[in-house]
């Protein structure tokens, strides 16, 4: 017999526990996006998957650990777009910016959740949740610097360059763009929104 209403609802049978932890932690993403970290309940997300809350609690102890597993799911969706940018024939900035592209890309279809989830993990004040996420951006901002690093030795991109800054921008730069278009109810092109304040940021760093 069939268990709840949403889009996962299924038999009782009982799923394996990568298969269960994904479809709980694509509900949770979801709802993250249209209600907001706050408003983010073992409940809903049973609802959501078609399960009970029991079944939740297998797999997870709470709704904390929800989100720690979705921070997870957070950078392993933010440092492979940084991998498959790492192309040897192309040069740093190159690499940037397919980086940009693949973060806009994946941003567009998944509705903007992978930056709403930072955003929301950070306005719910968890120190725990705050310090892992911290974590997160630490590690990616420094496979940026990284390749910004490269750019400076290879001489493509100005000596004087502040590296740390020119990551923090970029991260900005797109958390920022994905703020405007959520307010805007996703109603502008982000591809084309994009364009024009990537052109800004490279013009920065090039050498004159």
């Amino acid at each position: 017999m069939a268990i709840g209403h949403g889009p996962y609802a299924m038999t009782s049978k009982r799923e394996s526990t990568a298969v269960r932890q994904g479809q709980i932690i694509d509900a949770a993403s979801r709802l993250i996006v249209k209600y907001g970290s706050e408003h983010l309940t073992v409940r809903r997300i049973a609802q959501e998957v078609g399960i009970s809350e029991a079944d939740i609690y297998r797999h997870f102890r709470s709704k904390k650990d929800i989100l720690s597993f979705l921070m997870d799911y957070v950078e392993r969706v933010l440092l492979q777009d940084i991998e498959d940018a790492d192309v040897p024939s192309r040069t740093a900035l190159e690499r940037l910016e397919a980086v940009v592209r693949s973060h806009v890309s994946a941003i567009r279809q998944r509705r903007g959740v992978t930056f709403q989830i930072i955003a929301e993990i950070i306005s719910l004040g968890e120190k725990d949740l705050n310090a892992k996420t911290t974590l997160v951006l630490d590690n990616y901002l420094g496979r940026v610097r990284s390749i910004l690093a490269h750019g400076v030795a290879s001489g493509e991109i100005r000596e004087d360059a502040d590296i740390d800054a020119a990551a923090a921008l970029l991260l900005g730069m797109v958390q920022g763009l994905v703020n405007r278009w959520v307010l805007a109810d996703y109603s502008f092109n982000l591809e084309e929104k994009c364009l024009p304040v990537w052109a800004v940021f490279r013009r920065a760093l090039v050498r004159g």
